[in-house]
């Protein structure tokens, strides 16, 4: 499964790998695989990552879903670790009170400073009045580039079916993807070698595989 979160693959393809390391599945299998348990093991994922830091990047992107404009806000720590993902139909107040509140659900902290767009800033004073808002060009850069790769999983999938489908996918998504994605140009090749066997265990773990190949 991981295959399928980490790489911009299709189930067909993900089958097609799997057959050529000897394990003969289908893509359909594959497919439910990854509704029943990728949620999960993104949400587990994220529970063991370091607390996040104390100044979050926010900001929210067009997609399209069956050809109807959506809006995809996210949320991302001064690291780039994505911290939660919703589309919306809309971008406006109430929008914005619902991610907060989730984002703070999710998190189980407050920030010190968010980035994000002057246009959200009455829902900010409502929900987070305590923490600085700080809002003009640039500061969200660190939001805007974890969205590249949402964006090429898009094309690859031919977009998204519905809106349901499509934050059950980016749940998943923004948990298990960053998971194997450490940074690799500010490491050794040995060290890069190191933490991706450390996070395959983890993987492992998670998903209940230990002693099998990292392919749940």
């Amino acid at each position: 499964m991981w295959l399928y979160f980490r790489f911009p693959l299709s189930f067909r393809e993900v089958e097609e790998l799997m057959l050529e390391c000897g394990v003969v599945v289908s893509y359909e299998t594959v497919r439910r695989w990854c509704l029943k348990f990728g949620q999960a093991y993104g949400h587990s994922l994220r529970r063991r990552r370091p607390q996040p830091g104390d100044k979050w990047h926010l900001d929210e992107v067009f997609i399209k879903i069956n050809g109807v404009q959506k809006y995809l806000w996210r949320a991302v720590d001064a690291d780039g670790m994505v911290l939660d993902i919703l589309v919306q139909n809309r971008r406006d107040k109430a929008a914005a009170r619902r991610f907060f509140r989730r984002l703070l659900k999710t998190t189980q902290t407050v920030p010190r400073v968010i980035d994000k767009l002057r246009s959200n800033g009455a829902a900010h004073r409502e929900v987070m009045p305590s923490v600085e808002h700080r809002s003009h060009k640039g500061l969200n850069n660190r939001a805007e580039n974890s969205h590249p790769p949402t964006r090429q999983r898009e094309r690859a999938m031919k977009g998204f079916r519905s809106p349901g489908s499509a934050q059950r996918f980016l749940s998943a998504f923004s948990g298990v993807s960053p998971h194997f994605r450490p940074g690799r140009h500010r490491m050794t090749a040995a060290r890069y070698r190191f933490e991706m066997t450390i996070r395959f265990t983890i993987f492992n773990q998670i998903t209940g595989a230990c002693g099998l190949p990292a392919v749940a």
